[in-house]
């Protein structure tokens, strides 16, 4: 029989993941643009990192937050047809549209387009549309909406909620206003296009306006392209929210407090982290915002959080070390990285976390890793390498030579990747038979253009090598290369 489970598959949720995350950075932007002070308030929305054996359950809450004005934006990008819908589920309240969302809060919509053949290439539209949250649930509790049920366990077994709306497919000019139909002129073509709209919709347009394609000209809800930031939350009112009997605002206001210097915030993150029955993942939140003050007790649970009985709490407390910019953070990675009795996945959490502080000081630990069994740790470090080679190329190649045989070929990924180097770089490290292999292949991974005149150099001082690369760059470059059967 079948397992119909209800997962999708492991491309197709990355490339969920790299859709959200590109709508999040956008609207992200566009909240800086417009003068707001925005935070990412959920983990993890702005990348398309996935921890596949340790499964975090983190608080549920918007995507972003404006330390400045204290309003909450969740933000959702849309791959296909642009609408105003959102993805429920009619069983289960926790997963429903607007869990964790409070009437206050905005939904940001963005359209998103592929720009590559990988499942994480995805841009967003630079238009972004925000829609109060408490708007569209007065339009759900009155039943205009539409429920559309899900195909199949492709579709994670989730219906989608959409409010009814008139949307333009192009960029035009409005020309015409009726209670039945909203016309605009394209300014491609010089075409008008006729949409049906139904009277009780409300036009968000005027004639004559330029409107962009994606953009909402009708709806039951009232749709801009920005709000004010009122420039009113302060620390008093964040500590406050850290009593709050809701979870999310209590989680929201520990980790805005980081970014106050007010000197009753420690006091108030203190007593938070104190607090025997607090939910786990504020605390660390409070901890965090104590470290990045550099205070005693916010570093010491941490790492007490590290050796935690639940391994999602120890691979929360890694990520958390990834986003604090500093050398202590980076020596408890490192501990972590280097500990043999710490999950894989920890283990391979820290190599990724140290790949975000962008610290040399990794490279040890990071390079030592590339004889450790588990292949998934292997894999991240090489990836946090490759950022790191970035910024500090020459060090890199430096370790290169001087690396054992077992170690080299995760250095090569990384400096292939980095295409920081220069060809008289690597012509140093040519010290031996599997180095030379390795200076093959960084140099075959890279623009065979960018490369042609200069390789002559090699040509000369070893004609191996250059047989090698020449050979790459022809396979490499090659029609059948990658080709599959299907």
């Amino acid at each position: 029989m079948v397992n119909r489970r209800s997962f999708k598959t492991d491309e197709s949720f990355l490339e969920k993941m790299a859709i959200g995350a590109a709508g999040t950075n956008r609207v992200f932007a566009d909240l800086t643009e417009q003068g707001h002070h925005p935070i990412e308030l959920e983990r993890g929305s702005m990348n398309f990192k996935i921890w596949k054996q340790i499964k975090i359950k983190r608080v549920r809450v918007p995507d972003i937050l404006c330390i400045a004005c204290a309003r909450r934006v969740e933000s959702r990008a849309k791959k296909t047809s642009f609408e105003i819908s959102m993805s429920h589920s009619l069983a289960d309240p926790e997963r429903g549209w607007d869990y964790g969302l409070d009437d206050n809060d905005f939904v940001a919509l963005v359209a998103c387009k592929r720009v590559g053949e990988r499942p994480i290439d995805w841009q967003a539209d630079q238009l972004v549309q925000y829609i109060s949250v408490k708007e569209l649930r007065a339009v759900q509790a009155n039943e205009e909406v539409k429920i559309v049920k899900p195909k199949g366990a492709e579709e994670g077994f989730e219906a989608r909620i959409k409010w009814p709306a008139v949307i333009a497919k192009s960029p035009g000019i409005i020309s015409t206003i009726k209670d039945n139909r909203i016309q605009y002129r394209r300014l491609d073509t010089n075409r008008t296009i006729t949409l049906q709209k139904r009277p009780r919709l409300k036009p968000l347009v005027t004639i004559g306006e330029t409107v962009s394609a994606n953009q909402i000209l009708a709806a039951d809800v009232d749709v801009t392209q920005g709000f004010i930031c009122s420039q009113s939350a302060s620390a008093a009112h964040y500590i406050a929210l850290l009593s709050s009997l809701s979870l999310s605002e209590r989680y929201g206001a520990a980790k805005a407090l980081s970014f106050f210097e007010s000197s009753d915030v420690s006091p108030a993150l203190l007593r938070k982290i104190g607090e025997k029955d607090e939910n786990i993942y504020v605390k660390l939140e409070a901890a965090a915002g104590l470290a990045r003050h550099n205070y005693k007790e916010g570093w010491a649970f941490i790492r007490e959080c590290l050796k935690d009985h639940y391994l999602e709490n120890r691979l929360e407390a890694v990520i958390i070390l990834g986003e604090i910019v500093d050398d202590v953070s980076c020596q408890l990675i490192i501990d972590v990285l280097s500990d043999k009795e710490q999950h894989a996945e920890i283990r391979a959490g820290a190599a990724w976390a140290l790949g975000e502080l962008h610290n040399k000081a990794a490279f040890p630990a990071l390079i030592q890793s590339f004889v450790a069994i588990e292949k998934s740790i292997r894999i991240e470090a090489a990836r946090a390498l490759a950022k790191l080679a970035a910024y500090y190329t020459p060090e890199l190649v430096q370790q290169f030579p001087e690396s054992t045989e077992d170690k080299r070929p995760g250095i090569a990924w990384a400096l292939s990747k980095s295409h920081q180097f220069t060809l008289d770089d690597l012509l140093g490290t040519l010290v031996d038979d599997d180095a030379r292999h390795w200076v093959a292949y960084i140099l075959g991974n890279q623009d065979q253009r960018a490369y042609t005149h200069k390789i002559e150099q090699l040509k000369h001082r070893d004609p191996e090598v250059y047989f090698a690369v020449t050979v790459l760059w022809k396979i490499m470059n090659n029609w059948v290369y990658n080709l599959e059967m299907y």
